[in-house]
């Protein structure tokens, strides 16, 4: 068995790592971090988790933690990750980041978007962006420390890669609105984020400045062998959890609906976390509730010129800690379904 620690373990991102570490087959937490809830069990802090009543939170004692894990997952807020990486990654052990310290190539772009200086420049250039669909797999691999992707970048950039790659749309036009539940915003408690602030509203927040704007750039320009930049907007919506995209990009191709959704199904023919929906068919975050699935729907508007790829994700999942335990199972050499085949929780 794979002994994993996980730093962070108090938060929602660290509560369903542990959730979905709990049915895997070859890996076992031995340990999990909280400076805030230190000497309470994952259970008391999460009340769904009762089978980690037997393991209690712990301050992160990077020592001690060292002698007894093998992979750590780091589920700590952007900044505080970096030296907690640098330390566990230089001393032989793998790491998946869920922070954003380390998706970034450019430290200097990190420091403009994330006002915080990047200590550890030569570890970064180790890390592997960690979205194996638009062709990162082989990499994650074979490496030891992969940052995982954020969760609106992940349901664009899956929206988007067929077609960047196919070369089927003009990526100097594109458009990504994204619709987000509370959850994304973390467990922390904040006026913005209050029961009564939240319900019944609907709002964008970031606009032009959201910080997953520079992660998603950065991919797409990869996939589109040129400098792209992006309209990204982000908006707040009152549910638990889920994040829906609509993606707008004009088509540089004549192209049907029947062969826009053929191009979709062989790029992600062989993914077993996408799900490419046919007949103009638009996915639901319900139906992704609670899984590490993709679902993509899309729409060619023959009347604009444009193609409308919408996508579902669950921003908790595949969004950050499925994604992460994907990579895992692709780091150690398992497989890369194991413990991440659960259906959508409906209702």
């Amino acid at each position: 068995m794979l002994k994993v620690a996980i730093c962070g373990g108090s938060g929602y991102t660290g509560a369903e790592l542990l959730r979905l570490l709990a049915g895997h087959p070859r890996a076992k937490v031995v340990a999990a971090t909280s400076e805030r809830s230190a000497g309470k069990s994952v259970a008391e802090v999460h009340g769904h988790l009762s089978r980690y009543s037997d393991l209690v939170l712990e301050p992160l004692d990077r020592e001690s933690l060292m002698k007894r894990a093998d992979l750590f997952f780091m589920a700590l807020p952007h900044g505080a990750s970096q030296a907690a990486v640098d330390f566990f990654f230089s001393g032989g052990k793998k790491v998946v980041d869920l922070s954003a310290d380390f998706r970034l190539g450019d430290p200097l772009v990190y420091e403009e978007w994330y006002k915080v200086p990047h200590s550890f420049r030569k570890t970064l250039k180790k890390a592997v962006y960690g979205l194996p669909e638009i062709g990162h797999r082989n990499r994650i691999k074979k490496a030891s420390l992969v940052a995982n992707p954020g969760c609106y970048p992940t349901g664009a950039l899956l929206g988007l890669y067929p077609v960047l790659k196919a070369g089927l749309v003009d990526a100097s036009s594109l458009v990504v609105d994204s619709k987000s539940g509370t959850s994304g915003a973390g467990r922390k408690a904040a006026e913005a984020f209050s029961f009564c602030e939240v319900n019944e509203t609907f709002r964008a927040y970031g606009v032009g400045t959201h910080r997953h704007t520079p992660e998603i750039e950065q991919e797409i320009s990869a996939l589109a062998k040129e400098q792209v930049v992006v309209n990204f907007t982000p908006h707040l919506v009152p549910i638990d959890r889920g994040i829906l995209s609509t993606i707008y990009a004009r088509l540089a191709k004549d192209v049907s609906q029947r062969d826009a959704e053929a191009l979709f199904a062989r790029a992600y023919a062989k993914e077993p976390f996408v799900r490419v929906l046919k007949g103009g068919v638009l996915p639901n975050v319900k139906h992704v509730r609670g899984t590490n699935f993709c679902e993509i729907g899309l729409k060619v508007n023959g009347r604009t010129g444009t193609l409308v790829i919408v996508t579902a994700i669950d921003n908790l999942v595949k969004g950050a800690s499925g994604a992460a335990v994907q990579n895992m199972n692709l780091m150690m050499g398992f497989e890369e379904t194991a413990a991440l085949g659960a259906v959508a929780l409906n209702p």
